[in-house]
C-alpha cells in the first residue's frame, strides 16, 4: 500500500495537470460545433463567449483560475458553524389559524418563528398567535410596520418571568417600513424615535430589538449590490440614531440583524452573504466597534428566499427556485434562513406548503449535511472573485447613497427622498425585464414550458402581499386573460420534420395564454389547407412551423393557400429570408432571441 503522502502525489501527478490552453481547445471545440464560434475564431474567444455579465455589471468567468484571486480587495470568512435557524414566518388574518400553523412549525422542525403583523394582525393578537409556544426556548423575530413599539411590548409582556430566547429580536425598520409602504420617508422621523425605544426594550431583555430589511428593494427589482448598499446605508444610519439615543457603538450594532433575499442564482446568492459579512464588519470597523464574533457588534444575517423570483403558475416549480435558495443563504453563511412557502404566491400558504418550506432546510442541514463545512465556497476562485467584485460594487452603491443631500437630509433618507436611488432601482428592474422578456432570463412555468391546462391549487388571499415586482409579472398578466382563440399551428412535413419548431412555437404561444390546433403531418398545401378547415376554427392566425428546406420548396405556396382559406395573420417559426420564406410574404416571425412579450401582445392583438 502507498502512504499518504505517495497518494497525494499520485493524484497531483502530471497526466493529471491540465493547462488553461487545454481547457480553451477542447471549450472552443464544442461551442464551434454548436455555431456559436467559427473556424477562425481563435480558441482564447471561449472567455468572452461564455462569460456572463451581472445586473450589477460584474463579468463573471466561465472558470476560476487562479489568477482570479489577483488584486482581490476584500477578505473574510463566513463564521456561522453548524446548522442555520430554520426561521418560518407566519401571518394573518385568522390569528388561531396563525398559531396552528406556529405550532406545527415548532413541532415538525422549526427553531424559531417570524411574525408579520399587518393587516388582519395586530399586537394585541399575538398572545393567540403565540399561545403554548414557550418563548425562553424559541426565538421570536417581529415585523410590525405600523405599530413596532405595541407590538414589542407585547412579546416582552407575553414572555414575562420566563423571559426570551437572547435570539429574539423585536424588529424595529423605520426606514424598510417606509420604502415597503410607499409612504414619504419624512415619516420616518417618527420612526427613528420608536426605533430608539423598541432597542432600549430589547437591551432591557437582552434580546435584538433592529432589523436591517435589504428585501424590500430587492422585492422591488434591485440588484445584489444594491441591496447590498442599502442594507448597509440603513444599518449605518441605525447606528448613528441609536448612538445619538444614548447606547455605545457596540451597544447598537449588538442589536442589529440583516436581512437579505436568496435568489435561485445560486453564486450570486453566495458571493452576496458572503460579502455582507466583509461589508458590514468594515462598517464596524469604521465605527470602532469590535468584529469578534464572541463579542457585541457579530453580525447576524437572516436569508429569505427571494419573492420576486417566485411564480403564481406552475407553483411547484418554486419549490426547486426555494431550494437553492436555501442551499444558496446557508452555504454563504446566514445564520437564520425562511423558506417561502410555494403557494405563498397564491395566498396564505396550507398546511402542505408549510411542510414543504421547513423540510427543505432541514433536509440539506441533517441528511445533505451543508452545514457541516464552515464556509464551503471558500477557497473557489470563482466565488472569491465574485464576492470581491460584489463587495466593491456594493460599497460603491453605498458611497452613492451616503453622498446624497435633500431639503436638509443625508444619506438613506435623501437618497429615497429625491428619488436617486429608486431611479437607479427602477433601471435595473427594467433591464432584468427586457432579459426576461427576451427569455434570456428563463422562468420555467412561465416564459418556458408553460402548461395552459393546469389547475392551480386555491388559497385564501394574503393581507401582507406588499410591493413585489415579481420578474414574471408581465406574462402572468397573460395568462390571467388568456386568448379567446388559439393560433393554428401549420405543421408541415411529417412529424421528426416539424416537430422542433412545432415544440418552440407551442411553448412560445403557451407563454402570454394562447393555445394552437396542430395540423399534425402532413405532406403538402392541400392537406394542409384541409387541416385548417377542419380544425383550425377559422383562426385568423397561422403560425408555419416545419424546416427550412419545407419552407423553401412550399412555403411560399402554404402561405398564399392558407391566406385564400381565410388566415389574416401568417407567422413564420424560424427566421424569413431567401433560403426560407420571403418576410414579405409573412406577418411576423419568432426564432430564438425574440422579444417574446411584444411578440405575444401584437399575436394576441391579432387573434382579437
Amino acid at each position: 500500500m502507498t502512504g499518504p503522502s505517495e497518494d497525494r502525489l499520485a493524484l497531483a501527478s502530471a497526466e493529471d495537470r491540465h493547462t488553461a490552453a487545454e481547457w480553451e481547445k477542447s471549450t472552443a471545440a464544442v461551442l464551434r460545433k454548436s455555431g456559436r464560434m467559427t473556424d477562425e475564431d481563435p480558441d482564447s474567444a471561449v472567455w468572452e463567449k461564455l462569460a456572463r455579465t451581472t445586473l450589477d455589471g460584474i463579468s463573471v468567468a466561465p472558470i476560476g483560475t487562479p489568477d482570479s484571486l489577483d488584486g482581490l480587495v476584500t477578505a473574510g470568512r463566513p463564521t456561522r458553524e453548524g446548522a442555520w435557524d430554520i426561521r418560518a414566518q407566519v401571518e394573518g388574518p385568522d390569528p388561531k389559524a396563525a398559531n396552528a400553523a406556529v405550532l406545527a412549525d415548532l413541532a415538525n422542525g422549526v427553531t424559531s418563528v417570524w411574525v408579520q403583523l399587518g393587516a388582519g394582525l395586530g399586537s394585541a393578537d399575538l398572545g393567540t398567535v403565540l399561545g403554548g409556544v414557550h418563548l425562553e426556548m424559541a426565538p421570536v423575530v417581529l415585523s410590525a410596520a405600523d405599530e413596532p413599539l405595541a407590538a414589542a411590548q407585547a412579546l416582552v409582556g407575553l414572555a414575562g418571568d420566563q423571559g426570551l430566547h437572547f435570539d429574539t429580536n423585536l424588529g424595529a425598520d423605520p426606514v424598510g417600513d417606509a420604502v415597503r409602504s410607499g409612504a414619504s420617508t419624512g415619516s420616518t422621523d417618527e420612526g427613528l424615535g420608536e426605533l430608539a425605544a423598541v432597542a432600549r426594550l430589547a437591551a432591557d431583555n437582552g434580546v435584538r430589538g433592529v432589523v436591517v430589511d435589504g428585501t424590500v428593494v430587492h422585492d422591488l427589482g434591485a440588484s445584489d449590490g444594491q441591496e447590498l448598499g442599502y442594507a448597509l446605508a440603513v444599518g449605518a444610519a441605525y447606528l448613528r440614531a441609536l448612538v445619538e439615543a444614548g447606547f455605545t457603538a457596540e451597544q447598537a450594532a449588538g442589536l442589529v440583524e440583516l436581512r437579505l433575499a436568496a435568489t435561485d442564482e445560486q453564486f450570486p446568492t453566495i458571493a452576496k452573504f458572503r460579502a455582507a459579512r466583509r461589508l458590514w464588519a468594515r462598517v464596524l470597523e469604521l465605527s470602532e466597534v469590535s468584529t469578534s464574533s464572541t463579542g457585541g457588534g457579530a453580525i447576524r444575517l437572516h436569508g429569505v428566499t427571494s419573492r420576486p423570483m417566485m411564480g403564481r403558475y406552475d407553483p411547484w416549480v418554486n419549490m426547486l427556485r426555494t431550494t437553492i435558495g436555501a442551499f444558496a443563504a446557508g452555504v454563504g453563511g446566514a445564520e437564520a434562513v425562511t423558506v417561502l412557502p410555494f403557494d405563498s404566491t397564491l395566498g396564505v400558504p396550507d398546511g402542505f406548503g408549510r411542510r414543504v418550506a421547513r423540510n427543505t432546510s432541514s433536509l440539506l442541514i441533517h441528511e445533505s449535511h451543508v452545514a457541516r463545512v464552515v464556509d464551503p465556497a471558500g477557497g473557489s476562485y470563482a466565488v472569491e472573485k465574485l464576492t470581491d467584485d460584489l463587495a466593491q460594487v456594493a460599497w460603491a452603491e453605498l458611497g452613492r447613497i451616503e453622498a446624497a443631500q435633500f431639503e436638509g437630509e443625508s444619506g438613506i433618507e435623501a437618497a429615497l427622498a429625491d428619488g436617486s436611488l429608486t431611479s437607479r432601482i427602477a433601471e435595473v428592474a427594467e433591464t432584468r425585464e427586457q432579459q426576461v422578456a427576451r427569455r434570456k432570463r428563463p422562468l420555467t412555468g412561465i416564459t418556458e414550458f408553460p402548461n395552459l391546462t393546469e389547475t392551480l391549487p386555491e388559497r385564501q388571499p394574503s393581507p401582507n402581499a406588499g410591493a413585489v415586482r415579481r420578474y414574471g409579472a408581465s406574462f402572468e398578466a397573460l395568462r390571467d386573460e388568456p386568448a379567446t382563440r388559439p393560433v393554428f399551428l401549420a405543421t408541415m412535413g411529417p412529424i421528426a420534420h416539424h416537430t422542433a419548431r412545432a415544440t418552440f412555437a407551442t411553448n412560445l404561444l403557451a407563454a402570454g395564454g394562447i393555445a394552437v390546433e396542430v395540423a399534425g403531418p402532413t405532406d403538402g398545401v392541400d392537406a394542409l389547407v384541409s387541416a385548417y378547415r377542419a380544425d383550425g376554427g377559422g383562426s385568423p392566425v397561422v403560425c408555419l412551423a416545419g424546416t427550412d428546406q419545407a419552407y423553401a420548396e412550399w412555403g411560399a405556396e402554404a402561405v398564399a393557400a392558407l391566406r385564400e382559406a381565410g388566415a389574416s395573420y401568417v407567422v413564420l417559426a424560424g427566421k424569413p429570408g431567401e433560403k426560407t420564406v420571403a418576410a414579405d410574404l409573412v406577418d411576423d416571425s419568432a426564432a430564438m432571441g425574440l422579444d417574446a412579450l411584444a411578440f405575444l401582445t401584437k399575436t394576441r392583438e391579432a387573434l382579437a
